[in-house]
């Protein structure tokens, strides 16, 4: 005991040391980039614009990336691009334009909350923008263009890190108080979700908003036109969406002033909205998106997204996300290179079929894949198979793409000669790539290794890459790769990457050592292993109402359990399963 109150003594005051204004030198010092943090720190000008409320160095640093977000947008934004004879160059500052303006949101979001772990998302989200600003120059071989404020967009790169690193110390020592109290659905659907908006995904029929559809019968015939109308009624509450059967020849960018919008098909293959737009013909990834969202609180359902450019046209996405809460639910992704753009933000795909080839789930969200078929097509000849690319830059992102109770098989145009073409799990795109693979299905076409380099020993150290009781003629580990990163988890690893864990932040219980177990809530989990019921501190009507049922105690009432009083509910499942 007198070891843990030391520990804790300890770490009380590393925290005080690293946030204190008056201790600045020193915070600064356990910064990826001292020099920076402490040069833009002592600029007057920058002190100048820090209130009375921004009393510790996290505020600051913030403060001081967002002073610097809005000099790199001025100076982004100053460019003539009509001066650009190169329509590729002056795709790509396009791209880099709205990046930085959709950057300066999520700086200034993050300086207005006080919940850690949306800190961490939207800094990590504007650590992607910056990212892909510079990709679509590297795409195309213009990285010259770069080249006319490099000190600037370095600086800014530096500070972004350096502010991310101090959230991330905060979340890790104070994430304990946070996450009491969190909801985990007994259905496995991400904290987010409402009542309401659970209800819409499941229903058969749901009143439409809007009815977009191609013979006429509703209020507009495009998903675009059907978009604008919608945009015009949100701020209302969740609004809907309804896209009639039919093939939608069109490209639909949401953007992220669209919020709370609901997108429901008639079905995977029976809606379908697909483009053309690639790489090999001009656009940049980032662009080359059928249908692109920004749009905090996006739900799609029953409908497909398809990009129809073939393997030759390399980079052509599907569906490009940003929206940060967003919900994918019986959707269908089809294309080849690229297919599904994980951008940024919180996302969750939930029994969505997903069809690629080379790196074709990728990008940089919080996103977790569950019960979803991964289909691997047939590739060009010279080509092999990644079912992902993660795009993670920073080790203190909260970034990363979780394949949970899914299953990997081969489409039917490989299936019959999968032998000839090698397919793996994943490799890195970026240098600390994450991706956790479990209780997954792995089908034969899985090659021993697992996992493929990117180039050379790039990012094989610092990656995460993690494989966890997976099934199937592809799931033996003996033969998988010997890198730094790889590892195979426990089950207590395991759980902080399940739904409810991963998507909302840290783990509810820290430390429990409660073992995975995909199909169960925290409740029947904590009963099955016997736990002692004085830590559980998460359980609402939801989850206690959820398990009852489960174990066919239906005779209980909703009335026995109250919403926030957690003393209460935990007594009342003591007393049922005779636990103290």
């Amino acid at each position: 005991m007198g070891k843990l109150l030391f520990n804790c003594f300890i770490g009380y005051c590393l925290l005080y040391s690293l946030l204190s204004v008056h201790g600045k030198q020193l915070s600064c010092n356990e910064t990826p980039y001292p020099g920076v943090c402490k040069h833009y720190i002592d600029t007057t000008n920058t002190l100048s614009t820090l209130d009375a409320s921004s009393s510790s160095f996290h505020d600051m640093a913030l403060r001081v990336t967002m002073e610097q977000a809005m000099q790199a947008y001025k100076l982004v934004s100053s460019m003539d691009l009509n001066n650009f004879k190169d329509k590729r160059g002056k795709s790509a500052w396009e791209d880099c334009l709205e990046l930085y303006e959709n950057t300066l949101y999520q700086l200034k979001r993050s300086m207005n909350s006080n919940n850690l772990n949306d800190r961490l998302t939207w800094q990590s989200a504007a650590i992607a923008n910056q990212q892909t600003c510079q990709n679509g120059f590297t795409e195309f071989n213009l990285p010259s263009h770069l080249n006319q404020f490099p000190s600037m967009l370095s600086n800014f790169s530096k500070l972004l890190s350096n502010s991310l690193s101090v959230s991330k110390a905060m979340a890790s020592l104070t994430s304990t108080k946070q996450i009491y109290g969190r909801r985990l659905l007994s259905d496995d659907f991400p904290y987010w979700l409402s009542r309401s908006d659970r209800r819409l995904l499941q229903e058969t029929s749901s009143k439409a908003d809007v009815v977009v559809a191609q013979d006429g019968s509703g209020n507009y015939k495009t998903i675009s036109e059907g978009v604008a109308a919608a945009s015009r009624l949100t701020g209302k509450g969740r609004v809907v969406v309804h896209v009639k059967a039919g093939v939608y020849k069109e490209n639909v960018d949401i953007k992220r002033t669209v919020k709370n919008l609901m997108i429901i098909g008639d079905g995977m293959g029976a809606t379908i909205v697909t483009g053309n737009r690639n790489a090999q013909d001009g656009s940049t990834t980032f662009r080359s998106a059928t249908f692109a969202v920004d749009g905090d609180g996006f739900i799609a359902r029953d409908i497909s997204f398809e990009n129809s450019a073939g393997p030759q046209k390399h980079q052509a996405v599907a569906l490009r996300s940003g929206a940060d809460n967003s919900v994918f639910y019986r959707c269908s992704f089809k294309g080849y290179q690229d297919t599904l753009y994980v951008y940024a933000n919180r996302q969750f795909y939930r029994e969505c079929d997903i069809y690629g080839t080379v790196d074709f789930i990728f990008g940089d969200a919080v996103s977790v894949l569950q019960s979803c078929n991964i289909y691997v097509r047939r590739p060009m000849g010279n080509q092999l198979n990644t079912v992902t690319a993660q795009g993670r830059t920073d080790p203190n992102e909260n970034t990363g793409i979780i394949i949970h109770n899914c299953r990997i098989t081969a489409a039917g145009d490989l299936k019959a000669v999968q032998a000839s073409f090698r397919t793996y799990l994943g490799r890195p795109w970026q240098k600390y790539s994450r991706t956790v693979v479990m209780k997954t299905a792995l089908d034969a076409l899985i090659h021993p290794a697992g996992w493929f380099p990117w180039s050379g020993n790039f990012g094989l150290s610092t990656l995460f890459y993690a494989e966890h009781g997976n099934t199937g003629a592809g799931a033996s580990t003996e033969g998988r790769v010997k890198w730094g990163g790889f590892r195979l988890i426990s089950s207590s690893e395991a759980v902080k990457f399940t739904v409810g864990n991963f998507l909302a932040g840290d783990a509810w219980i820290p430390g429990s050592g409660v073992p995975f177990d995909a199909d169960a809530n925290i409740v029947s989990i904590l009963i099955r292993n016997k736990t002692d019921l004085k830590h559980l501190k998460v359980v609402a009507i939801d989850d206690a109402q959820g398990y009852a049922k489960k174990e066919g105690l239906s005779f209980i009432k909703r009335s026995t359990f109250k919403a926030t009083n957690y003393r209460r509910n935990r007594g009342a499942l003591a007393r049922l399963f005779g636990r103290k």
